[in-house]
């Protein structure tokens, strides 16, 4: 059996999703477990499904039209006169290809970017294009892998830095309720007995 490494390592890591996962190693893990084909990656183009059909000793297919057209490398441009600072670009970005802060103006980091268009999307005020560039993807695809994997273990640690948080602020609030519980209940004894301690 193929590793699902070895699939991801000839699929371009533009994260795009076009292939219906949520980025290249979980398409690939679906091509290992042979439940998904070979040909759904646009970005790739017939150059990946014929690397991917020798690699499984699968017949290459047509790609697939319900998971778009191939489009050339692209990298987004944001226009910086209309953007409005809201940061949805920048948590959509699966490589971290886009700085700006809240109701700050945004700029894309276009080496970085890998064209993946999940950007366009959430804009709403529309102020991100795609610009054709002339580079190889392919020659890149170590480092778009290299980001992603980077911003996967960002957004775990803060998920983590946050459940944290949530449970020591729970066990404040238990700490503080059962504090004010036993000073309830010595105060109802004080009463009952009349005590003035």
């Amino acid at each position: 059996m193929i590793a699902a490494s070895d699939i991801d390592r000839l699929l371009p890591q533009t994260q795009c999703e076009r292939c219906g996962y949520p980025g290249c190693m979980p398409y690939a893990e679906a091509i290992a477990a042979d439940g998904a084909g070979i040909n759904r990656c646009p970005p790739g183009g017939e150059a990946t499904v014929a690397a991917l059909a020798q690699l499984l000793g699968r017949e290459p297919k047509p790609l697939d039209p319900e998971c778009g057209p191939v489009t050339p490398p692209a990298v987004a441009f944001i226009d910086e006169n209309i953007c409005i600072g809201c940061t949805r670009c920048i948590q959509a970005c699966p490589v971290d290809a886009i700085v700006g802060a809240a109701k700050q103006m945004h700029t894309v980091i276009e080496a970085e970017c890998t064209g993946c268009e999940l950007c366009l999307v959430p804009c709403p005020v529309d102020c991100i294009e795609m610009i054709p560039v002339a580079r190889d993807n392919f020659a890149l695809a170590d480092r778009f892998r290299r980001r992603h994997e980077y911003r996967e273990r960002r957004l775990a640690a803060e998920r983590a830095a946050r459940e944290a948080r949530r449970r020591e602020q729970q066990a404040n609030r238990n700490l503080a309720a059962r504090r004010a519980e036993i000073a309830a209940m010595v105060a109802a004894v004080r009463a009952r007995r009349g005590d003035r301690l």
